[in-house]
């Protein structure tokens, strides 16, 4: 009974056949609490969605309602209990046999045995260790995919944000080049013009109607991957706020950052603990190659009644196999987790460096259209008056205009690009790099939740 009330019991679990997607109404009862956050600018905001969210509320979000984020942390749940049962002593074996004598005058004889297999208990020490390592790696790669999925509610956040500013001014320019068309058309049919120029009115017409349904389709397709991304239902409209510009990173800061990398950045702390695994499974297999052994006491009685007790050794003699083949498989996954920590760490270096020569590429660019910006807009309101006094001839003013809206789209669109560089950046780097997204500021020096 004993035994038994120590046991686990079994108990059903049906699958669900709802959709448990997020709603609407369910989004308003989400309390999260900030100190599970797995970044500093996260841990000191506040989750509020009643009037919106921020690019960190959306963040927040992501890490506590992300389908895949489950998935991850069940992986842990599983790396424990696997850490748990590496810790457990072998259980004992008893073994008992009888015998019963088909002649008169003999009594039953029997034999009671007790073991325990001592090389389990010599091998614990480094399986455990080995165990427990695997946790701390798994432990880390779930902070790192916390930190990948930060990063894709960040952009996908900032490309929602921009395709809402793109849009009115695309419809502008589709109705634009409408009306141009449309105009041009009627001047066609009343001989006034040529045909050459309706064709090229009709070819910018149909241009600027492609792109405005193309950013269309893009819009949605944001709404889907993000709706996606924070485990919500299809239906639910998020409201966005907050500021996007992105603010320039000290060179200063980025290089220290790269120098900390081996010591901040989740996935090459999971490496390093995965390869402290296999250090153990190692040492593991080499401790293997001794003889396993199982000792053990015996008590016995024969069919005339003599009692008898005593030991039993079981001992494997290391001639063949001596556990070779595992001890070299183990060695050369060694040399494997150690030249995938390397190159992971290289390409780190890699990516940080690409990543601030193409910002430099893109804060030049940006600053030359935002130059050039003033001009144009001053040139479609000069536009604007001109063609209100009947001054200045439709198409003139059309081309005016249209130059305008295009610029504002471009500089939205390098804005956006810029800031989605920067959130690479914390994507690579964590909070080294400060959140100038939201208006929360937070100390970098303050570790991410004790992780």
């Amino acid at each position: 009974m004993l035994f038994i009330t120590s046991c686990t019991w079994y108990h059903r679990e049906p699958l669900s056949a709802q959709d448990t997607s997020t709603s609407a109404r369910s989004l308003e009862r989400i309390r999260i609490d900030p100190s599970t956050m797995p970044l500093p600018e996260l841990a000191a905001h506040r989750f509020d969605p009643s009037d919106g969210l921020d690019i960190v509320e959306v963040s927040m979000l992501a890490v506590a309602n992300n389908p895949d984020l489950k998935l991850a942390r069940d992986d842990l749940g599983i790396a424990r209990a696997q850490a748990f049962a590496a810790g457990l002593l072998p259980d004992p074996q008893l073994s008992i046999s009888s015998d019963y004598p088909g002649a008169a005058g003999y009594m039953r004889a029997f034999n009671y045995g007790l073991s325990m297999d001592v090389m389990a208990i010599v091998t614990r020490g480094a399986n455990k260790k080995s165990a427990d390592a695997s946790v701390a790696k798994t432990d880390l790669g779930l902070l790192w995919q916390e930190w990948q999925v930060v990063a894709q509610a960040k952009q996908l956040f900032l490309k929602a944000r921009l395709q809402n500013e793109t849009l009115p001014l695309l419809q502008q320019q589709r109705d634009l080049t409408r009306t141009r068309y449309e105009r041009m058309a009627e001047a066609r049919r009343d001989g006034n013009l040529t045909e050459d120029a309706l064709t090229a009115a009709l070819t910018a017409y149909s241009d600027a109607r492609k792109q405005y349904t193309d950013a269309q389709r893009a819009a949605e397709q944001t709404h889907h991957d993000l709706n996606a991304l924070l485990g919500l239902a299809p239906d639910v409209q998020l409201v966005l706020k907050g500021d996007d510009d992105a603010a320039p990173v000290d060179d200063a800061t980025i290089d220290e950052a790269v120098a900390a990398l081996p010591k901040r950045r989740p996935d090459l702390l999971a490496l390093q603990a995965g390869y402290e695994a296999q250090e153990e499974k190692y040492r593991a297999a080499i401790l293997s190659q001794f003889p396993s052994l199982s000792v053990g006491f015996v008590r016995a009685r024969d069919t005339s009644e003599i009692y008898t007790s005593g030991f039993q050794v079981s001992l494997s003699l290391p001639i063949f196999n001596r556990n070779q083949g595992n001890v070299a498989i183990e060695k050369a996954t060694r040399q494997r987790l150690r030249d995938e920590y390397q190159n992971r760490l290289n390409q780190a270096h890699a990516d940080v460096a690409h990543l601030r020569a193409d910002t430099a590429i893109l804060a030049r660019e940006l600053e030359q259209t935002e130059a050039a910006l003033p001009g144009v807009d001053s040139d479609a309101r000069d536009a604007a008056q001109a063609w209100a006094d009947h001054d200045l001839a439709f198409g003139a003013y059309a081309d005016a205009q249209s130059a305008a809206l295009t610029k504002r789209v471009e500089v939205a669109t390098l804005r956006e690009s810029l800031a989605e560089q920067r959130v690479a950046l914390q994507a690579l780097l964590g909070s080294a790099i400060p959140d100038d997204f939201s208006s929360t500021h937070v100390n970098t020096a303050t570790q991410t939740n004790g992780k």
